[in-house]
């Protein structure tokens, strides 16, 4: 029905129907709010109008009265909350199995680059049915990434990372708009999103790739010179990259955060910001001698050496357990056999 409806974005994505659903709630609780109100207002005009010869009369509040029109108030408050959370952290939370895609905003223009390598401007290409995750920064000002079909909007921000997240449902191209104020030609920031089935999808995806962008970011880190400190084993001066990403890490300062995005970004570029323990500080800063797309080439590069890390220690399990197996049911056979 919404679909049909001229002044209504079309529902494209999973989160859209949550969105609608709590923002249709909150027109009705609204609408029947003030229309209440205005018929109690007219009632009572009426009601207690003044009349010739007729002396006013005091009347006295009602306990009973005053805590209707409290509790009712705040239960509904409170359910606008909670559905509200709902849908927040709903819209909030990426699944860990999404596919990422790196945006870099810029006056004027959406800089788009896959995992995959494909890089694109002011165009988005999706499969349908695939979560995505964007994760944005900003080259210059404060920027908006505003896609009304998927009822998400996420600001973009100078100097850190900001993330989003989509699955979109119907195949098509959708528009995207830059919802902050970012200079004299920002209604011409704008882009679109192109949602594609899978087929037609990985068809795209097989033409034009410059190689995946953790190998850009691979080779990035050794023409800076990073594998010099950053080794695998004990004898680098910095801190081993492999698997630090999404652990936690204790700083100089006494503090654990996580190492996620915001903060390998922040070691690259200010690397005396958050010093790990341990560690001199002895890195330089690259500050303006890196460009945004060559921070999310290193970033990528250190999520996916922590990513092999982590696949190499599930397959050293994994071989190591029907040994295991083995015992077990020797055991057992062992065990039956004392028993017979």
């Amino acid at each position: 029905m919404l679909n049909n409806f001229p002044l209504w974005p079309v529902q494209a994505s999973t989160i859209a129907r949550s969105v609608d659903a709590l923002y249709i709630f909150l027109l009705i609780v609204t609408g029947m709010m003030t229309l209440l109100i205005f018929i109690c207002l007219v009632y009572f005009a009426a009601r207690f109008r003044y009349r010739p010869g007729v002396p006013a009369v005091q009347i006295d509040g009602s306990h009973a009265l005053e805590i209707t029109w409290s509790t009712i108030p705040f239960l509904i408050f409170m359910v606008i909350f909670a559905w509200g959370a709902l849908v927040y952290f709903k819209e909030r939370t990426p699944p860990a199995d999404a596919t990422e895609v790196y945006v870099v905003a810029k006056q004027w223009m959406w800089k788009i680059e896959h995992a995959e390598g494909q890089r694109e401007i002011n165009q988005l290409h999706v499969p349908v049915g695939r979560d995505v995750k964007m994760i944005m920064t900003s080259q210059d000002v404060i920027h908006s990434f505003y896609i009304p079909a998927f009822r998400i909007k996420q600001d973009v921000l100078p100097g850190r990372y900001t993330v989003e997240w989509f699955r979109a449902t119907k195949p098509g191209t959708y528009h995207l708009f830059c919802a902050e104020y970012c200079g004299t030609q920002h209604s011409g920031m704008v882009g679109d999103i192109v949602v594609m089935e899978p087929a037609q999808y990985e068809t795209w995806m097989n033409g034009g790739s410059t190689g995946p962008l953790s190998a850009t970011g691979e080779k990035i880190f050794a023409e800076l010179g990073c594998s010099t400190c950053h080794r695998t084993d004990i004898q680098g001066r910095g801190p081993n990259l492999h698997g630090v990403f999404g652990k936690p890490v204790q700083l100089e300062d006494g503090r654990t955060v996580t190492a996620d995005e915001n903060y390998l970004r922040e070691c690259i570029l200010d690397p005396g910001a958050k010093r790990l323990k341990g560690f001199q500080p002895i890195m330089p800063t690259f500050q303006g001698l890196v460009t945004e797309e060559q921070v999310n080439a290193l970033v990528a590069y250190i999520k996916s050496i922590a990513a092999a890390k982590g696949e190499a220690a599930k397959a050293s399990a994994s071989a190591a357990a029907p040994p295991a197996q083995e015992n077990a049911q020797t055991n057992a056979l062992a065990n039956g056999s004392q028993v017979q």
